[in-house]
């Protein structure tokens, strides 16, 4: 059997989650293929789906059991949730098809428990805390809300007095305001404007002195009260989430402390954890930090090379293991390696400045533009037409220049998103307007659906001018920061979408039709219901809004929560079925609009804040202190991609020497996220060389011999130690980028520097029933959460 830290490890594996998800995704995608079905299977293989999901659920589930203390697994809620569900599925589905086999009619209810597969499992701990902050916010609405109600009721009783007894119709001829819940529904729509101002011309028709009742009630619960919502959620979302980021940071101090205890050992009057242990322990917890990445940390940890990291350094492990490293190949360019004369010769260089050159940059904008003027001009024009093929032309040249400017594998990096973009789009766009032409000129098929795809591409064309601009360079760069938290709320709001349409399906089901609009079927223009004859639902023509299908519902809900015409639908399923219904509508629009999407808003705010206050703040670590006393700090608006490569290329020809070729190196590659107050003196100091140089290099081997005897600033290029002197003559500098993965790691790391480090904080106990009012509160952490 497996050790122990085995199984841990290979719980933790990313194919492990990924599979992980698969399965949670193909469960809730059963749906589609379940009655009603958007592409129906047979019950048999929608069974088989199904049973296998739920065998790997119980799989991982149990695989959990083995990495986690007997007590504590039992103890833990989301377990026994999942365990309740994979049983209640179990059931649900042979009760199911037993009946099915005598023909009777029956409801999969145990659908609606597949979300919590995706909440409960241990790789959702973000959605779990976004469910959290819900339903810690819900007390302090609940209060909000019933103001509001009581404010709705009281608007709604005096709308019934005042316009109940005038014998008022609306537009379409039915009573005005006659009944009292009725009165209820149109107002609470007009809190949302759905129906502004159709809800007020009958009573502003016959007199306009009524418009102050409307504009009265929109003042106090559309401004007053939707705008208390957000400020309560907001509020309420900050406190709770200071309280989890303390929970989280005093968790991982008595963690720490207890792995420091396990590893300690007797040193002198202290205790310590052993070079050898710590290198190990890393090793263990971290197995894909390379050998150099090990050195730095340990470099870092245990400053004064005394063989041992004493109890200060090693809570900092967990700090040091969440620095996002980069590993930067330094490479040359391909042509500057096969045909160096004509790379370095002097009209290649003059290209290449010219191409690095911001006004090739602006060059380029202003082709995009006079590009989007002619994206808007007659397709059929023959002129408009050969532009295009120009326009081509022109962006071709660019990346084919780019590419030859920059070496490809680091113009095409990972995280080059731009260049990626440019390139896929620029070729597809040259495939699909190839094809458009040879299909075109053949005359035998109707290319409108590529021709589609070809304007699409032009438009998408246009997106590449966001990246020139600074300003929103900035705003994309915050919005791919939080874009992994957001994915978060985007789980939560796939959650609420599959119970809503599970739910809307088994009421709605079948009681909407959509026909095309020549269709002769009898009904066709109500919806295939007679029951929405002359109603704003079929007049609208929203058949194809309904709860048929799976997919279907998603749209609808989706409409639902942009909020616009909602009551149409909601009065259009409420004709169809029984007037109650129109309390699922209003229900999703409470959870959804009011509760969710506030949440969503206050985590963007938050998010926000707390960007911006890193950005304008001097917050230093330990850590950073120390990285910036050994020299190896660069800031992160001193990092530039053009200026990077340009370094790269000059530092390869410092190193090429006259005579020619240099084997590739490899550097760690570090940024500082904050700005320190002043910058540090480098100090010099000796790091052992981890590997030999590549076989038959002399050059690379008299520098590590200078490098075992001589001290210098630390540089640091795949294992290799790179003297002083050829440091200073031009050589890549270390850069250090200290980019936490997390906003959560920022916030602990604030809040943690105003824990003493003798402070071992709350017990487990303790810290798990920590509430936002037993931590007291200060200042710094108050600012950061």
């Amino acid at each position: 059997m497996p050790s122990p830290s085995r199984l841990y490890q290979l719980y933790n594996h990313w194919m492990m989650r990924t599979a992980t998800y698969f399965f949670i995704f193909l469960n809730l995608s059963l749906a589609l293929f379940e009655e009603p079905a958007v592409y129906p299977l047979p019950f048999l293989a929608t069974s088989v789906l199904e049973v296998l999901c739920l065998l790997v659920f119980l799989g991982r589930l149990t695989h959990f059991a083995k990495v986690t203390l007997h007590n504590v697994f039992w103890k833990d809620t989301k377990n026994i949730c999942i365990m309740v569900a994979i049983l209640l599925s179990l059931t649900d589905l042979a009760v199911y098809g037993v009946l099915r086999l005598y023909d009777v009619r029956s409801i999969r209810w145990s659908r609606i428990v597949r979300p919590i597969f995706l909440i409960n499992f241990a790789e959702s701990r973000q959605i779990r805390r976004a469910f959290r902050s819900i339903r810690n916010t819900l007390p302090e609405i609940t209060y909000v809300f019933l103001l509001f109600m009581f404010s709705l009721l009281m608007f709604s009783l005096m709308a019934l007095k005042l316009f109940g007894e005038r014998n008022l119709q609306t537009a379409e001829g039915l009573p005005y305001f006659r009944n009292y819940l009725e009165i209820v529904f149109d107002l609470y729509v007009l809190v949302t404007t759905a129906n502004s101002p159709d809800v007020m011309m009958p009573a502003f028709d016959f007199s306009s002195w009524y418009a102050l009742f409307f504009i009265a009630f929109v003042i106090v619960n559309t401004y007053i009260f939707m705008s208390l919502f957000l400020a309560v959620v907001y509020n309420n979302y900050k406190k709770h989430l200071k309280n989890e980021i303390r929970k989280l940071a005093y968790m991982k101090r008595r963690k720490m402390i207890e792995a420091f205890n396990l590893l300690k050992e007797e040193e002198g009057e202290q205790f310590v954890v052993r070079e050898a242990r710590w290198k190990q322990l890393v090793k263990l917890v971290a197995p894909d930090t390379s050998n150099s990445h090990r050195e730095l940390l340990l470099r870092i940890s245990d400053d004064e090379q005394k063989g041992f990291v004493d109890k200060k350094s090693f809570m900092q492990l967990a700090d040091l293991l969440n620095i996002q490293v980069v590993t930067l190949k330094i490479r040359r360019h391909p042509l500057a390696r096969r045909l160096p004369a004509l790379y370095g010769s002097a009209p290649s260089r003059l290209l290449r400045s010219v191409v690095r050159h911001r006004a090739f940059v602006w060059t380029y904008d202003a082709i995009i533009l006079v590009n989007a003027i002619f994206i808007a001009l007659d397709e059929e024009s023959p002129y408009v037409s050969y532009a295009e093929w120009v326009f081509l032309a022109l962006y071709i040249i660019e990346i084919l220049l780019k590419v030859y400017t920059y070496e490809p594998r680091e113009f095409f990096g990972k995280t080059q998103f731009w260049n990626w973009f440019d390139t896929l789009i620029i070729f597809a766009a040259l495939t699909a307007t190839i094809l458009n032409a040879t299909l075109k000129s053949t005359m035998k098929y109707n290319s409108q659906q590529i021709l589609d795809i070809v304007l699409i591409l032009r438009v998408l064309r246009l997106i590449r001018i966001v990246d020139s601009i600074q300003r929103f360079q900035v705003i994309m760069n915050t919005l791919i920061n939080i874009v992994p938290t957001m994915l978060t709320f985007g789980g939560l709001t796939l959650v609420v979408y599959c119970v809503f349409a599970i739910i809307g399906m088994e009421l709605f089901h079948g009681k909407i039709q959509y026909f095309p609009a020549n269709s002769n079927a009898p009904h066709a223009l109500e919806c295939g219901n007679p029951a929405l004859k002359d109603s704003l639902f079929a007049r609208g023509k929203y058949c194809k809004n309904n709860f048929n299908d799976f997919a279907s519902s998603f749209i609808v809900l989706m409409e639902l929560t942009v909020v616009n015409q909602w009551h149409v639908f909601a009065n259009g399923f409420a004709n169809v079925t029984v007037q109650p219904a129109k309390l699922y509508f209003i229900a999703f629009h409470i959870v959804m609009v009011i509760i969710i999407v506030n949440i969503f808003v206050s985590f963007i705010l938050e998010a926000f804040f707390v960007e911006y206050s890193l950005e304008k703040s001097e917050v230093e670590t330990a850590i950073e202190q120390k990285i910036q006393e050994l020299g190896m700090g660069v800031q992160e608006d001193e990092l530039h991609h053009e200026q990077l490569l340009d370094n790269m290329e000059s530092a390869e020809h410092e190193l090429e020497g006259e005579g020619g070729t240099k084997s590739q190196s490899k550097g760690l590659v570090f940024k500082i996220a904050s700005k320190p107050s002043s910058p540090l003196p480098p100090q010099p100091f000796c790091v052992p060389c981890l590997h030999e140089p590549p076989s038959g290099d002399t050059a690379l081997v008299a520098e590590v011999v200078l490098c075992q005897d001589t001290c210098f600033p630390f540089s640091f290029l795949y294992g290799l130690c790179i003297p002083a002197a050829l440091d200073h003559g031009g050589t890549i500098p270390p850069f250090l980028w200290l980019g936490y993965r997390t906003v959560d790691a920022l916030l602990q790391r604030m809040f943690e520097a105003e824990i003493p480090l003798e402070d071992e904080g709350p017990s487990f106990e303790e810290i798990l029933n920590l509430s936002p009012s037993s931590v007291p509160r200060s200042p710094g952490s108050e600012s950061a959460a």
